[in-house]
């Protein structure tokens, strides 16, 4: 059974690596524009990454956007290894950040797709307008912690 890790980012490599991820999910997969995958928010956020030993495979970031409330964004799972839980742990772990950090809510833009995920975990709609991002339709969510 594989092992895998989940690390706030601490290095350029670590960085890198989440990068590496979300370019694969978003820009390979998805076909998000590169020039709005990587944006002006980078330097503002807190990465995550998880790690199948030293392999990146998923991620996530955390921007507050006040002081009582964060932003969840990126959150990635790479195709070979969906259905493990890994998009959990992303999420799990960037709730744990955000408690340390104070926030009190937690607000996401969820491709369509994946409402039910966010559902999972306790996030509701926050509204019924739906949006397009970067190409895909998003609602918005909230959680409050």
């Amino acid at each position: 059974m594989p092992s895998y890790t989940v690390q706030k980012v601490q290095s350029e490599q670590a960085l890198k690596d989440a990068h590496h991820v979300r370019t694969a999910v978003f820009v390979n997969e998805q076909k998000v524009p590169a020039e709005l995958e990587i944006d002006e928010f980078e330097q503002d956020c807190d990465h995550f990454v998880v790690y199948e030993g030293i392999q990146p495979v998923a991620a996530g970031r955390l921007r507050p956007v006040s002081p009582s409330v964060g932003k969840v964004e990126r959150i990635c799972v790479l195709p070979s290894h969906r259905g493990k839980g890994l998009g959990e742990q992303v999420m799990k772990t960037i709730e744990e950040e955000a408690r340390a950090q104070g926030l009190k809510t937690l607000v996401l833009h969820a491709q369509e797709q994946v409402i039910g995920f966010y559902e999972n975990l306790g996030y509701e709609l926050a509204s019924a307008e739906r949006f397009e991002e970067a190409g895909i339709m998003h609602v918005k969510m909230k959680k409050e912690l």
